[in-house]
């Protein structure tokens, strides 16, 4: 009871409750314990405490690097808005993934695929970045995946594909740990539904365990383009996906109407392929004359039409230049709804284009 202390005394363990309290669901606490204080006439104390240097936030590389940069997802996660992607990197993946962080990308989408992602060499690069002290682990937001057998090289599969789905997983997931030199990751992704339903909620099953157990702070899903699919597999989550990862393309209408679900779940949309499948997007003329509007390139006037639609990009180029300008589409320029409208208006058309033409 605060009778029982001096005002110094409530001071100092106030303090030093709050130092140890560094989780948003503490300040909830701290909340329910000031007005224990105010209610015994502690207000005065409560206000000299809120207004502390207890109560600022330490300034990291992350915080310095703008708060422009991240939003939020469902389970609470701050997840760059911009995230680079590491496929087909090969043996430059060290050197690029360096570049990408030194250049100021702290999302690293990777995957335990060695068909397509060198997860190993992504590891390498964030074990040099935090022994240079460029950033540390909680700067960086790092996704990885789970990929079925049927996306595996058979004769490099990390895993026991002989193994039940759930083993698979597991074993996955331990390679990735083991490839990047991490204990978590912050997003662990099924990089495609499975050949059955049934698989595809046992793996869903075992990567909620991960989840739960403080190995990955989310959990979602890629390569699923059947709304039917991933509504199922919401309704049965008991950890609900926080992230949806699709190529972008006209091929499957921009998936217009998963977005659309996506948004209303909460569910981060997360586009790749966003410019190498998108030629014609690029060279409209709605899309070149935004671009001079706003003084900028085509390629970030799509990029920031996604990002103010609520998606999160990945982008995986590798010249340095066009890092920088892909990073510029995130701070310091956003569009306007009517200008949003005119590129929805481009989509709706090239997909009414699109299935106009006859399919063979």
């Amino acid at each position: 009871h605060p009778s029982s202390y001096n005002r110094g005394s409530l001071r100092k363990m106030a303090h030093r409750r709050l130092l140890s309290w560094r989780r948003s669901w503490s300040w909830r606490k701290f909340c329910a314990y000031g007005l224990c204080l105010a209610g015994s006439g502690g207000g005065l104390l409560l206000m000299t405490i809120l207004n502390s240097t207890a109560l600022k936030r330490p300034v990291t590389s992350a915080t310095a690097a703008g708060e422009w940069m991240y939003m939020t997802t469902n389970a609470g996660v701050r997840m760059p808005k911009l995230i680079y992607g590491t496929a087909w990197k090969k043996e430059r993946t060290t050197e690029l993934v360096e570049q990408a962080v030194e250049m100021g990308f702290r999302g690293i989408d990777t995957a335990c695929q060695p068909r397509h992602y060198r997860e190993d060499l992504v590891g390498e690069a964030i074990q040099n970045l935090f022994k240079r002290k460029v950033v540390s682990r909680e700067d960086l937001f790092l996704q990885t995946k789970y990929t079925p057998p049927a996306g595996q090289d058979p004769d490099n599969i990390p895993y026991n594909p002989r193994a039940g789905t759930t083993t698979q997983v597991l074993e996955s997931f331990n390679a990735s740990l083991r490839n990047l030199g991490v204990d978590y990751v912050d997003s662990l992704v099924l990089h495609s539904p499975l050949n059955t339903p049934e698989k595809t909620q046992q793996a869903w099953r075992a990567m909620e365990e991960i989840q739960m157990a403080g190995k990955a702070k989310q959990i979602g899903i890629s390569n699923c383009y059947d709304l039917k699919t991933i509504k199922d597999l919401h309704s049965q989550a008991r950890v609900k996906p926080s992230v949806l990862q699709n190529r972008f393309y006209v091929d499957t209408f921009f998936d217009r109407e998963l977005r659309t679900w996506c948004k209303g779940e909460n569910i981060i949309y997360q586009s790749f392929w966003t410019l190498t499948a998108n030629p014609g997007l690029l060279y409209s003329p709605t899309i070149k004359g935004l671009a001079e509007k706003h003084g900028r390139t085509s390629e970030q006037v799509l990029f920031r039409y996604l990002i103010d639609s609520g998606a999160a990009p990945l982008t995986g180029t590798t010249n340095p230049t066009h890092m920088k300008q892909d990073l510029d589409a995130v701070k310091d320029f956003s569009l306007s709804s009517e200008e949003i409208s005119e590129i929805d208006k481009l989509i709706d058309y090239a997909c009414e284009s699109a299935s106009a033409k006859p399919r063979y």
